[in-house]
């Protein structure tokens, strides 16, 4: 995650996923606004998505529910 970005984007990469958000790091505001532009991209509600480990950190873990998705339409769908 890289905070305080001029743009949302999310990058996919072979080991990583890089998501640049406009928020700053600041009593949660980024990690706020990660979890809404997945559940937007994604569309699963937000109340489906937690940040499992790395919340005061650039690198974070994120659940989010398979309901049924591949892996592989996951990763697609943040392609796009």
């Amino acid at each position: 995650m890289i905070p305080g970005s001029k743009t949302q984007k999310i990058e996919v990469t072979k080991n990583e996923i890089l998501i640049n958000l406009m928020s700053q790091p600041i009593k949660g505001e980024a990690n706020k606004e990660l979890i809404k532009l997945l559940s937007k991209t994604l569309k699963i509600p937000k109340s489906k998505i937690s940040i499992i480990k790395g919340e005061k950190s650039r690198q974070k873990i994120i659940k989010i529910p398979k309901n049924n998705v591949k892996y592989e339409e996951i990763i697609s769908k943040l392609e796009e």
